[in-house]
């Protein structure tokens, strides 16, 4: 397994330990943005967030396997896939996903994104970073603990540290929140994407 793929067992992990402590009452809030990218810069209703959550997760084996969202089934995915047992459906979807992750061992994979091909390592930081910072955010949203462990937070610090820039040009990270020299892995994590870490 390439190193990016065990970086996604853990932000998974960390998305669906908090995704599964969803209270039904708090389905309809609204999820303050969680990127300032295009498209993903509106507040969204809870269960619309992870529903695309679940859905990014559907993904997965298919986009692993190196198959195209055509050949795969364009629409295959769409709808609600939560259902009646969201926290249920997220678990299944997302052990579907590990799976297919546990399984690459090829770095040079090209993954068929619906923007055009992706290296595979590219495609999980995708991941990686949509499921800690949505991890976080709706955590603090819910009053839960955000299931950000210093394993998790060092791997997604030292993995995207050296890209920072980039991911604040799209929109998926912010300006940096300055810590101490004697942060925490997840204070140095969340502060690089700009979030405090309250």
């Amino acid at each position: 397994m390439i190193h990016e793929a065990a970086v996604f067992l853990l932000a998974d992990r960390a998305a669906v330990s908090v995704f599964s402590r969803i209270r039904e009452p708090q389905w309809d809030i609204v999820l303050p943005p969680t990127f300032d990218m295009v498209g993903a810069d509106q507040p969204t209703p809870l269960r619309t967030s992870i529903n695309h959550y679940a859905y990014d997760n559907a993904w997965v084996p298919d986009m692993l396997a190196g198959r195209t969202m055509d050949e795969a089934g364009h629409d295959r995915f769409d709808g609600d896939l939560l259902g009646a047992n969201p926290a249920g459906a997220l678990q299944q979807i997302s052990a579907a996903a590990t799976r297919a992750a546990q399984q690459v061992s090829d770095p040079t994979l090209a993954v068929h994104c619906s923007y055009g091909d992706c290296p595979v390592d590219d495609y999980f930081w995708q991941l990686n970073i949509a499921r800690t910072l949505s991890a976080h955010d709706v955590a603090a949203v819910i009053g839960v603990d955000d299931a950000i462990s210093e394993e998790l937070a060092k791997q997604m610090f030292d993995g995207t540290a050296p890209t920072a820039f980039m991911w604040r040009s799209f929109g998926v990270y912010r300006e940096p929140v300055p810590v101490g020299p004697e942060a925490t892995w997840r204070e140095r994590y969340l502060g690089l994407t700009g979030r405090p870490s309250v």
